[in-house]
Parts: structure tokens; C-alpha cells; sequence
């Protein structure tokens, strides 16, 4: 790897730690390089002030490569879930779409939805997944590398791993488990309401990533982070 570039980002700092690549081998590739990167036995922020929330929209079915698509980041202050600022970008697929590597689909116009921030969020949650994912670096991880941050992933559905249904109420768990390492938290945010699987990406722990998510979501299955961004994106595309 060639030395490490930074690109400003305002208040933030993106690194550029690798060219897009243009073939899954390539992308997979980055992948491993970039793996060893990750601080996974630190404890994450235990009281962010500032949470962003990432997500992406695509135009029509959203397949192939040249598909638009619109980039949102919204950071919530953590205590009120108030917005604290709105980013959105809009582009094009850069990747076509590979199962373990939707990443890259994504990842340019994301930072670019990033560089547009005047606020540093003491924390990332991305509308998918960090260690949860066949190669242990799903999109929470790629993001938290690039930048630095604190950085988890929360599914609507499992990528990877088997589990038992976690107990009922909210706040109850069950360990999302892939072979005999536990990857990520299948977590009740709402009562009687299927469950989210949480994985942490970057500089992050499970337990603090969990007690997160569940502040994040006072009133519906998926954290405000998750339902403001993807308004916003949508709204960007006119869906």
C-alpha cells in the first residue's frame, strides 16, 4: 500500500487508503488489506453527543452500474434526536451489485454526503453492517476505517449467521453467530416487533452499540438515525 493521503473534509478527515476498484477480486482485495485496520477491543462511545445516520436510495430497481442514486447523512444530537445538520449527494453506482461487496456500490458518493458536513459525529450508524458479513468488513467498517470514527452497522435482516430468537420485549438479545465467533446482536427494539441485528464496525463494542440503538429508537423498530436518513435520501431522488 502506498502512503496514506488525506483529503479534507471541512471538520473531517477521509482517508484515502485505496483507488475504487473496478473488478470483485480487486474489491475483495481492498477488503483484506484494509481488515487489519480495524480497532475492534476498544469500548465504543458510551454517551455520543452527536449521531450520524447513513443511508443510501437508489432510482428504479436499483441494479447494475450507472443506477443514480442518493447518499444522506443526518447527525441527531444524541440526548433529543433533534437534527443537528442534513448532508445529501447524489451520483451513480460505482460497483454492479455483489453480494459481500455492496459497499462500493455505495461508498464514493457516501463520502462525498460526508465531506459536506460542518459537524464531526462522535459516531456512525450505517443502514447495514460491520463484522456481520463474510469477510468481516462490511460497510460500517470500510466507513469507520476511511474516517476514523466510531462506526456500527444495523441490519433490517441478517447477512450472515445463524441465531435464537431473542426474548419478546425490548431490549432483549440473542447472539448473532457466525461458525463460533459471535459477529454482531439480533436486539428487540420494540415489543412483540421482529428484531435488528447490530454489528460493530470500527473502534465500537457490542454492549455500547446496542444501549445505542435502543436510545435511538424510542418509538419505532429502527433508530431515527436509520428513518431520517432514509427520508432523506429518498426525498433527494423523488421517491
Amino acid at each position: 500500500m502506498g502512503p496514506v493521503r488525506a483529503v479534507a473534509c471541512r471538520f473531517m478527515e477521509v482517508r484515502d487508503l485505496h483507488p475504487w476498484p473496478s473488478t470483485p477480486e480487486e474489491a475483495e482485495a481492498i477488503q483484506d488489506r484494509l481488515r487489519p485496520l480495524l480497532e475492534l477491543d476498544v469500548p465504543g462511545p458510551a454517551s455520543p453527543r452527536t449521531v450520524a445516520g447513513l443511508d443510501v436510495s437508489y432510482a428504479g430497481d436499483g441494479g447494475g452500474t450507472g443506477t443514480r442514486l442518493a447518499a444522506a447523512v443526518v447527525v441527531l444530537d444524541a440526548a433529543t434526536l433533534d437534527v443537528v445538520e442534513e448532508s445529501v449527494a447524489v451520483g451513480t453506482a460505482a460497483f454492479p451489485y455483489v453480494p459481500g461487496l455492496f459497499a462500493f456500490r455505495e461508498l464514493p458518493t457516501l463520502l462525498d454526503a460526508l465531506r459536506n458536513l460542518k459537524t464531526t459525529p462522535d459516531l456512525l450508524v450505517c443502514d447495514g453492517f460491520g463484522v456481520a458479513h463474510p469477510r468481516r468488513f462490511g460497510l460500517a467498517c470500510h466507513l469507520g476505517v476511511l474516517t476514523g470514527l466510531p462506526a456500527i452497522g444495523v441490519g433490517k435482516t441478517a447477512f450472515v449467521g445463524t441465531y435464537d430468537p431473542p426474548g419478546g420485549r425490548r431490549g432483549d438479545a440473542s447472539p448473532l453467530m457466525h461458525g463460533d465467533e459471535e459477529v454482531g446482536r439480533v436486539l428487540r427494539t420494540r415489543d412483540g416487533v421482529k428484531p435488528v441485528f447490530v454489528s460493530v464496525g470500527h473502534r465500537a463494542d457490542l454492549g455500547s452499540a446496542c444501549r445505542t440503538v435502543l436510545a435511538l429508537a424510542p418509538e419505532y423498530r429502527l433508530p431515527e438515525t436509520t428513518r431520517r436518513s432514509d427520508r432523506l435520501s429518498r426525498d433527494a431522488l423523488g421517491t
